[in-house]
C-alpha cells in the first residue's frame, strides 16, 4: 500500500510539473548547475530556486527540476567557409575550358589559376596538366547568446563590465563596436542577459584582477602569479567549463606586485572633461627658475642671448607656454581660473621669501619648483596648511603628505620592461650586455633572469670601461631563436656599437646552409640620451625593435591634435616635450579640481587620466604623499616610435 501511495504522489508531482512548463534532468556525472543552465538556456538562479539542494553540488543519478518556461530558444548563426584539402592533377581534354572546368570541379576560375601560375599569362590548351583545388564546404552554427542593455555606472571601466557578465574585453568590444576607448559614465552598453545575481561583484580590497595574455595557459599563471590551475578554478567558477581565453579577467588573492594587473594595480582611465561637476573659481600658483634678473633687457638681441645662454630661463619658459595654452583651453571649457606665477630664480632663499610674503591659504594646488631642493622647501612650509604641491619633473622626492610627484619612478619603468619580457609565454633566451656604471642593473637582471647570459665592456690596462664589446662576445649569448637583450649604459659609443652588432647578427632562417633563426628584440630598462645619440642608426633600432618604457608618449605630428594646433598657432612651432608637460600638468590639475572636491579626493575618483604625452595615475605611499604610477610601454617601428601597451 505504501508502495502505491509514493508511486502516486510522484506521479501527481510530475504530472504538475509538466503542467507548469517544467522538465526534469537526470544529473550524469561531471555536470554543473552552470553547464546545465546552458543546456536549456536557463539562469543558474532558476534552477537553485527550483532545487534549493543543489547549492551544495549535484550528485550523479538526482532529479532537478528545470523551468523549461523561461528558456528562449537560442538565436544561431551560420557561417559556410571552404576548407582546402589539397590538389588534384588533371590533363585538359580537347575543348576544356577554365569555365567548364569550374562548374565541373565546383571551384572558381580564379582558383584554378592561382594554383596554375602559368595560366595568368598563358591560355588553357589541349593537353595541359593542371592542378584543381579541393575543397571541404564547412558550416559553422554558433548561438547568438541573448543580451540586454546596461548602463555604465560612475568610474566603470571596460574591464569592470566585462569581468561582471564573465565576459572577456574583446567579446565585450564586439558586443558594442563603437562604445569607445574610455566609458562614460551613463553610457549604455549590450552585455549578457544574466540575472543580477549571476553578475559579479569587484572586491579591490581583498582581490587583484588579472587579464589573461594570449596563448597564455595555466602552467604560464603558475609561474607568474604563483597560483595552481585549481585554486584559480575555485576563485574563478566557471573557469573549469570555459578554460582560459585571451582577454579573460581572473579574480585572483590581492597582489601589487604581479603585472599586468587590471584594477587595483592598473587604474582605470577617466576623462575629465566629462566630470566636470565644481565650478568654483581655481586658485593655481606655478613656480619656475625664470632667473629674469639675470635676463639683460637693454636691447632685445641682449634679452635673446640672455634666454638662449639660461637653460633654467630656457626651460621655465617652455614649460610655462605650454601652461598658458592650458589655461586658455580650460576657461573654453568653461572653469574659472586665477592664475599666479613665480620665479623662484632657482634660489632656496628666494622661495622661502616667496612662501612668506604671499598667502597660500586659498590656492588649490602649487605647480613647481622644478628643482628638488626648491621644491622641498615650498612642500615643508605648505604641509601645515595641507596644500598640494605637484613636482613637475622631479624624482626621489621627499613624499611628504601634500607632495605629487608626476614624473613616474626610474624603478616603475624597469619593473615595466622586466614584466613585459617575463609575460612572453613562448621561449625565449636573455641576453645583459652592459658597463661598469650599470652593474647594479645588471645584477637586478640576473636575479630576475637567473639563464641569462651577460656581456661585459671591454675594459683596459687601468681597469677602466674602454665601452666596447665584439661581435663574438655577443653572438655567444644569442641562441637560435627568440632573443632578448637587455642593453644598460648611459655611453652612446656603446650603445651604437652594440645596436650595430645585434643588427648585423639577425638571421633568418637558411635551410640550405642549415642557419638557424636568430631573432633578436632589444630592451633597456632605463632609457637615456645614449640612445638618442646621432652616434646611433634609428635603421638599427627599427630592426631590433627596440622597446622601452617611458613615462611620456611622444605625439603623431601627423594626427595634429588641437593641442598642437593651438601652440603653433600662439607661438608659430611645434612645441616640445617641456611644452607639452606644462600644458598636460596644468590640464590634469585643474580638471582634477574641477571634478572633485580637492586634488587629494581625484585620486580616487580619477585613477588614470592621459592627454596628449602623458598619464597620471597616482597612488598614495603610506605615511606620505603622491606618486605617479603609470607609464607607457613603447618601441621602435620602422623609424617611428609606437606605442606596445599602456
Amino acid at each position: 500500500m505504501n508502495r502505491i501511495l509514493l508511486v502516486l504522489v510522484f506521479v501527481l508531482t510530475f504530472t504538475s510539473v509538466k503542467a507548469q512548463n517544467f522538465s526534469t534532468h537526470n544529473v550524469k556525472e561531471g555536470e554543473t548547475v552552470e553547464s546545465l543552465a546552458k543546456r536549456y538556456s536557463v539562469s543558474t538562479s532558476g534552477i537553485y530556486k527550483l532545487n534549493p539542494d543543489a547549492k551544495s553540488g549535484l550528485k550523479a543519478n538526482t532529479i532537478l527540476i528545470i523551468p523549461i518556461s523561461k528558456a528562449e530558444k537560442p538565436e544561431t548563426t551560420t557561417t559556410v567557409s571552404r576548407v582546402f584539402q589539397g590538389l588534384k592533377p588533371h590533363r585538359v581534354k580537347r575543348k576544356e575550358t577554365l569555365y567548364s572546368l569550374a562548374k565541373m570541379y565546383n571551384v572558381e576560375e580564379a582558383d584554378i589559376k592561382k594554383y596554375n601560375t602559368f595560366l595568368y599569362s598563358n591560355p588553357l590548351r589541349k593537353g595541359d596538366k593542371i592542378q584543381i583545388p579541393v575543397y571541404k564546404t564547412v558550416k559553422v552554427v554558433e548561438e547568438v547568446k541573448p543580451t540586454k542593455k546596461y548602463i555604465v555606472l560612475p568610474k566603470e571601466g571596460k574591464w569592470r563590465v566585462a569581468y561582471k557578465f564573465g565576459i572577456t574585453l574583446k567579446e565585450l568590444e564586439a558586443l558594442n563596436p563603437d562604445m569607445g576607448e574610455v566609458l562614460k559614465e551613463g553610457q549604455i552598453l549590450l552585455v549578457p542577459n544574466l540575472d543580477e545575481s549571476e553578475e559579479k561583484v569587484i572586491d579591490e580590497q581583498q582581490y587583484s584582477y588579472y587579464k589573461v595574455l594570449p596563448k597564455e595557459g595555466f602552467y604560464r599563471l603558475k609561474i607568474k602569479l604563483d597560483l595552481e590551475q585549481s585554486e584559480l578554478e575555485a576563485l574563478n567558477p566557471g573557469l573549469a567549463e570555459t578554460g582560459l581565453k585571451s582577454g579573460m579577467i581572473l579574480k585572483i588573492p590581492f597582489s601589487e606586485a604581479v603585472a599586468p594587473i587590471v584594477g587595483g594595480s592598473v587604474a582605470e582611465k577617466v576623462n575629465l572633461v566629462d566630470s566636470i561637476s565644481n565650478r568654483k573659481t581655481k586658485h593655481i600658483a606655478v613656480m619656475l627658475p625664470f632667473r629674469l634678473n639675470r635676463v639683460d633687457f637693454d636691447s632685445v638681441s641682449h634679452a635673446k642671448n640672455s634666454i638662449k645662454s639660461d637653460p633654467y630661463l630656457n626651460a621655465s619658459l617652455e614649460f610655462y607656454s605650454g601652461v598658458l595654452v592650458a589655461v586658455d583651453s580650460l576657461k573654453k571649457l568653461g572653469i574659472s581660473l586665477k592664475l599666479d606665477v613665480y620665479d623662484t630664480k632657482n634660489s632656496v632663499s628666494e622661495v622661502t621669501k616667496i612662501v612668506e610674503d604671499h598667502d597660500f591659504k586659498d590656492v588649490d594646488a602649487v605647480i613647481g619648483p622644478l628643482t628638488s631642493m626648491c621644491f622641498d622647501k615650498v612642500a615643508a612650509a605648505l604641509n601645515a596648511d595641507h596644500i598640494p604641491v605637484v613636482s613637475p619633473i622631479g624624482l626621489n622626492l621627499n613624499l611628504r603628505d601634500n607632495v605629487f610627484q608626476s614624473r613616474p619612478s626610474d624603478e616603475l619603468l624597469k619593473q615595466k620592461i622586466v614584466n613585459f619580457v617575463k609575460a612572453d609565454t613562448l621561449s625565449y633566451n636573455v641576453l645583459i650586455v652592459s658597463d661598469s656604471n650599470s652593474s647594479a642593473i645588471a645584477r637586478d637582471l640576473k636575479n630576475d633572469f637567473p639563464a641569462a647570459n651577460h656581456v661585459e665592456s671591454r675594459k683596459g690596462k687601468n681597469g677602466k670601461d674602454e665601452f666596447f664589446a665584439t661581435r663574438e662576445e655577443i653572438s655567444r649569448g644569442l641562441k637560435p631563436g627568440k632573443n632578448y637583450v637587455f642593453l644598460e649604459t648611459k655611453n652612446d659609443g656603446f650603445a651604437s656599437n652594440v645596436t650595430s652588432i645585434l643588427a648585423s647578427l639577425i638571421r633568418k632562417e637558411n635551410t640550405e646552409n642549415q642557419h638557424q633563426a636568430v631573432d633578436i628584440i632589444l630592451v633597456t630598462t632605463n632609457i637615456n640620451m645614449a640612445f638618442e645619440s646621432d652616434q646611433i642608426n634609428n635603421s638599427h633600432l627599427s630592426k631590433l625593435r627596440f622597446h622601452f618604457a617611458t613615462g611620456l608618449l611622444e605625439y603623431n605630428e601627423s594626427q595634429y591634435n588641437s593641442f598642437v594646433k593651438t601652440y603653433n598657432r600662439i607661438y608659430n612651432t611645434i612645441p616640445n616635450k617641456r611644452a607639452v608637460k606644462g600644458f598636460d600638468l596644468a590640464m590634469d590639475v585643474v580638471l582634477r579640481l574641477a571634478s572633485s572636491n580637492d586634488l587629494y579626493m581625484s585620486t580616487i575618483n580619477a585613477p588614470l587620466t592621459e592627454y596628449v604625452e602623458n598619464k597620471f595615475a597616482y597612488k598614495k605611499q603610506p605615511l606620505g604623499g603622491y606618486y605617479n604610477d603609470s607609464a607607457y610601454l613603447v618601441m621602435h617601428d620602422n623609424l617611428t616610435i609606437v606605442k606596445v601597451q599602456d
